[in-house]
């Protein structure tokens, strides 16, 4: 869920970059990239995937 949230932001900062839409202090390309960066870093590392690693019942 967190990739699919992480992709989302990245493409967003890139048409804001890539439009060179004028934004406020807050939301401006470079702050969605790292929020993005941010969630893919969390994607990766395993949380929020939403599967627990548990070992079986025999």
């Amino acid at each position: 869920m967190l990739g699919i949230v992480a992709a989302v932001l990245l493409f967003i900062a890139f048409l804001i970059n890539a439009a060179d839409i004028s934004t406020n202090d807050v939301f401006t390309s470079t702050n969605v990239m790292l929020i993005g960066l941010a969630l893919l870093a969390l994607h990766v590392a395993g949380i929020g995937s939403g599967w627990a690693a548990r070992g079986r019942r025999r």
